[in-house]
């Protein structure tokens, strides 16, 4: 079980409207989970947020963020920066959740409806796309995951629903005008675009080797004389990329520190950089070749940037929609 420590809420900290507060606190007695004892006091899984007088749960937050939380322990250091990420991905949970709400509370206020036969249908086609159309493989699955075939079955339905509702409220002209497609292009060329690149060799020394700084002005005379770099770097250079004669191959300039990026960057090829002095080492730099930024033009890649336009444009439509359904909600998030 992961600890949600950081937003949950004690049982005096929640404040939940009073037409709200009944349903809040039969959501709680649903929910109830047993949490890691603080030293202060016990932290409860409760509720997350209330839209329109229905509740959202921990527990439903939970599950929405249990693979990216565990992702995010395994690649991020006990600290700040996990504790803020953390935060960040179940308070993005915890809106896509409330989004989700407001689509199914609108599909019921417009009094629309969904056929048994095709969540049926639904159904069937993942018990034979996903377990080769065993059921009981499907139900031997939702029980190790804490599942029920009926709540699965509402899971699916939900999901029919909010795709039925997205299809229904956003409509998107299936064709975009060349200056739509043109307008995308230039507002997102970056995506289609090679930075400038350089082919970088390093010669890295120690700043505690006896006489580095010397060895390293040195070493730049030779190379600036004709020296060969790799071969000195191969000789004297006190990293990883000794063995290639410093070859940190083609890089960009967001690759490198900036202390470095900007030197490497302002060499012309078959020249050696000034002796660097960063951190706890003295670098010299050697450029063997560039590569200048360069753009696919749109009459090459029109039909990508037409995609992405037109999902782009989809997606505007979908946020404008939902914003609408939450500036006519009451919403709260605790």
């Amino acid at each position: 079980m992961l600890d949600f420590a950081p937003l949950l809420l004690t049982v005096g900290e929640i404040f939940i409207p009073m037409q709200f507060r009944a349903l809040a606190l039969l959501a709680l007695s649903a929910v109830l989970t047993a949490f890691p004892v603080c030293a202060e006091e016990q932290v409860l899984d409760g509720v997350a947020a209330v839209v329109n007088g229905e509740v959202i749960t921990f527990s439903e937050v939970r599950e929405l963020v249990l693979n990216r939380e565990m992702s995010l322990r395994q690649s991020l250091p006990a600290g700040p920066e996990l504790d803020q990420k953390v935060k960040e991905t179940r308070l993005a949970a915890i809106n896509d959740l409330i989004d989700r709400q407001l689509v199914l509370q609108d599909f019921s206020k417009n009094k629309f409806s969904i056929p048994d036969y095709a969540v049926d249908d639904r159904i069937n086609t993942i018990i034979r796309e996903q377990f080769k159309g065993d059921r009981l493989a499907l139900i031997r699955t939702l029980q190790a995951q804490g599942y029920t075939l009926q709540r699965f079955r509402k899971v699916e339905k939900d999901k029919m629903i909010v795709q039925a509702m997205r299809s229904r409220s956003v409509k998107v002209d299936p064709v975009l005008s060349p200056t739509k497609v043109e307008k995308y292009y230039r507002e997102h060329i970056a995506e289609y675009s090679t930075p400038e690149q350089i082919k970088l060799r390093m010669l890295i020394l120690h700043k505690d080797t006896p006489g580095a700084k010397e060895l390293a002005e040195e070493l730049r005379k030779k190379v600036a004389a004709g020296g060969d770099f790799a071969n000195l770097a191969q000789m004297y250079s006190e990293d990883s990329s000794k063995e290639t004669g410093g070859d940190w191959g083609w890089i960009e300039r967001s690759t490198l520190n900036e202390s470095l990026a900007n030197p490497a960057f302002a060499l012309k090829p078959g020249h050696v950089s000034n002796v660097i002095d960063l951190g706890t080492n003295y670098y010299l730099l050697y450029v063997d070749s560039r590569k200048p930024a360069d753009s696919k033009p749109l009459t090459v890649i029109r039909d990508e940037v037409e995609k992405k336009a037109l999902q782009a444009e989809r997606q505007a439509a979908q946020d404008k929609w939902i914003k609408g359904l939450r500036e006519k909600a009451f919403i709260r998030i605790f």
